[in-house]
């Protein structure tokens, strides 16, 4: 009997093993400054069907199985927008949060743009909805 693949394997290998971090406290710290989600950087939530319950405020919801064909068009929309960083995060960053944001940033550099990041949340929801009243203020939906 033939385990089932995984979703991830219909899509190419990344080339870099891991991804570029964010840490929850950076992210928090940016948002303290000004910055918000979908003006100054993109943050993409991608689970599925684990994605009831809260999202942080500001966040897009793509699935990450169904991300990859999405990838470019993301990126042609960083460049018009002039977004420089791409914050990824999934339960816990350590799956889908971690292969989206190594996705991209191989598309990146393939695409010879320069300064934009593409980073993991370190944590990913699971730690951010851990960390306190200051990051659960933040979020929208039931925590």
């Amino acid at each position: 009997m033939t385990s089932p693949s995984a979703w991830y394997d219909a899509y190419p290998k990344p080339r870099h093993e891991s991804p570029s971090q964010i840490s929850r406290e950076e992210l928090l710290e940016r948002i303290r400054n000004g910055q918000k989600a979908g003006i100054d950087f993109i943050l993409i939530d991608l689970r599925r069907n684990d994605h009831e319950g809260p999202t942080i405020k500001g966040s897009i919801n793509l699935p990450a199985q169904t991300l990859y064909s999405s990838l470019s068009t993301l990126l042609n929309l960083c460049t018009k927008a002039k977004i420089d960083t791409v914050i990824w995060y999934c339960g816990s960053s350590r799956g889908r949060g971690s292969r989206a944001a190594v996705w991209f940033a191989d598309l990146v550099e393939d695409s010879g743009v320069d300064g934009i990041s593409s980073l993991a949340l370190t944590g990913g929801i699971t730690g951010w909805v851990q960390a306190g009243e200051e990051y659960g203020d933040l979020m929208d939906g039931k925590v």
